[in-house]
């Protein structure tokens, strides 16, 4: 049954921790600044390099820890749903009436966690993508564009489909950085737009 471990990893996931880092750190709400989002690009945009590389790394490390615990509990395929429950989590968290982050540290720690090398492949990319563009929204997509395949030339079907569900979430939530991007006006990494 995988509702169990998909209510697990939601609510590890629905921890906003963009929100609750830069509110520990004065700065106000995070949804009130640049983009309005609550993941580590947009907390960058508060100008503390410190809080959105903590953000990014307590992000991750809750898709990360979903897995690894819904595998503890009930196996490697409880672990993948936890991974997806987490990834929902923290983009529709409930106390935040739905409205959470992007979905990529997430995202990216729910694939370290599920098939190391896709993650390794998934994060790479991001970070590839990001020194060349200097686009978060690209290096995501291009990222998450990449892992289901990267998961089905390993052979590993399960994750190949997790990888895939956490796409769709991840290209759906950006559907406005799409259009930018099309656009040519999407904003640089470290903007204030």
């Amino acid at each position: 049954m995988a509702w169990p471990y998909i209510l697990l990893g939601y609510a590890l996931g629905s921890v906003p921790f963009g929100l609750l880092l830069t509110r520990a750190a004065g700065l106000g709400d995070i949804r009130r600044v640049g983009s309005g989002n609550i993941g580590a690009t947009n907390v960058l945009r508060t100008g503390n390099r410190g809080l959105a590389a903590a953000t990014l790394l307590l992000d991750a490390a809750k898709g990360l820890a979903s897995v690894l615990i819904g595998a503890a509990l009930g196996g490697f395929q409880a672990g993948l749903w936890a991974g997806l429950g987490a990834v929902l989590g923290h983009l529709f968290p409930v106390w935040l009436a739905l409205r959470g982050g992007k979905g990529v540290a997430t995202g990216l720690g729910v694939l370290l966690a599920a098939c190391w090398p896709v993650g390794i492949i998934a994060c790479a990319t991001w970070i590839l993508v990001a020194a060349t563009s200097r686009i978060s929204s690209a290096s995501a997509l291009a990222a998450f564009a990449l892992a289901p395949i990267v998961a089905l030339v390993l052979g590993n079907r399960p994750v190949a489909l997790l990888a895939l569900a956490v796409a769709l979430l991840v290209f759906a939530r950006h559907a406005e950085n799409i259009r930018r991007l099309l656009a040519g006006t999407e904003p640089r990494i470290g903007s204030k737009a």
